[in-house]
């Protein structure tokens, strides 16, 4: 579900998380506009994070936080390239 006019949509169902302890989490997504400078941001002090994964309908980058919880940084596509 994505509110109208938002980059930020909200996921529904079964099976979400559902290996995880209570009070824990692994399906954060935040929208960022540049993956590159996020992973770099994170890096810098040391955070250990995933490269760049490229796909079509963005590109993503994974980190855990200290508390163990699984956070994905989205960059949505440029659909302005598109015709």
């Amino acid at each position: 579900m994505t509110p109208p006019g938002s980059a930020c949509s909200i996921a529904f169902g079964t099976g979400l998380g559902g290996d995880l302890e209570p009070g824990m989490q692994n399906t954060i997504q935040v929208v960022v506009p540049d993956a590159d400078e996020a992973l770099a941001r994170l890096r810098g002090p040391g955070v250990e994070a995933e490269g760049v994964d490229e796909q079509a309908w963005g590109r993503f980058v994974t980190f855990d936080d200290p508390d163990g919880n699984t956070w994905t940084l989205q960059q949505l596509p440029d659909d302005s390239a598109e015709g």
